[in-house]
């Protein structure tokens, strides 16, 4: 999946970016106080994003 069609998906979510890191975006869900880690890179592995979505706490794409 494509980095900037999860981070999409994330924000429709209701998730918030809460800082930016090196390597990494850290994605705040305010409704579940819970924290994902976001890699950088162009394509990210489907069962990433779906472990990004657990730790969330929203529905997977």
């Amino acid at each position: 999946m494509k980095r900037l069609d999860l981070i999409r998906h994330l924000e429709l979510h209701g998730c918030q970016l809460l800082r930016e890191g090196s390597k990494h975006s850290l994605y705040f869900n305010p409704s579940d106080n819970q924290t994902s880690a976001v890699p950088r890179h162009r394509e990210v592995n489907d069962f990433l994003v779906r472990k990004i979505c657990r730790d969330l706490g929203i529905a997977e794409p």
